[in-house]
């Protein structure tokens, strides 16, 4: 991987042409790690969970230095936690979401190799999966939610960097839940929220 990364950013250094104002669409990978926060602040511990990801990406320019990122991902995230119950019995607990994110970035290219970017996603929780272990009791529950309504969905925020190197995009991002859409026109402001970091590599044609 370090021989392939070396070798892009030789070639784009002698690449005198500028892709900024081109259309590009490609494909990516990479891992989610994640947590829960609690908005009110109280005492509630979790430990951060990886997950995968994967999907599609488009970059639209709006002339060279703006452009708009829209992507399709299929995004996992969670988190662990551990406890005790009434005082005396010792649990642990992860909870694994599968979503489809929707993210919407605009783009801001100071140089060809730099891209910044940041704006709204929409996620849809397709696939939930909670495991609990206390001692020698194991227990899963798995949910899966089906949502033919693009209007229910949690609105997150998300920003981050791309170093592009010829066809190859390392990626990097931030995001962290806003509000649940309920898909009536009204929203909810939930007390605990998902913030992940992600690391992707991707690749444009």
């Amino acid at each position: 991987m370090l021989a392939i990364i070396m070798a892009n950013i030789s070639n784009a250094q002698q690449n005198t042409s500028d892709s900024r104002s081109e259309f590009h669409f490609g494909v990516k990978g990479g891992l989610n790690l994640s947590n829960i926060y609690d908005t009110q602040s109280e005492d509630y511990n979790t430990d951060g969970k990886f997950g995968f990801v994967a999907g599609v990406f488009m970059a639209i320019p709006i002339g060279e230095l703006l452009g708009f990122h829209p992507e399709i991902l299929f995004s996992q995230k969670g988190y662990k936690a551990t406890g005790t119950y009434m005082g005396i019995i010792d649990y642990e607990f992860k909870r694994k979401s599968n979503f489809i994110d929707v993210p919407l970035l605009f783009a801001f290219k100071p140089i060809e190799q730099i891209t910044l970017v940041a704006g709204p996603q929409y996620s849809y929780l397709i696939k939930q999966t909670d495991d609990i272990t206390s001692g020698d009791f194991t227990d899963q529950q798995v949910k899966d939610f089906e949502n033919d309504n693009l209007r229910k969905n949690i609105l997150c925020f998300l920003g981050g960097v791309d170093i592009n190197l010829n066809n190859m995009v390392l990626g990097a991002r931030v995001g962290w839940d806003i509000q649940h859409n309920n898909g009536d026109g009204t929203s909810t402001d939930p007390r605990y929220k998902n913030v992940w970091y992600q690391a992707t590599v991707g690749f444009k044609f």
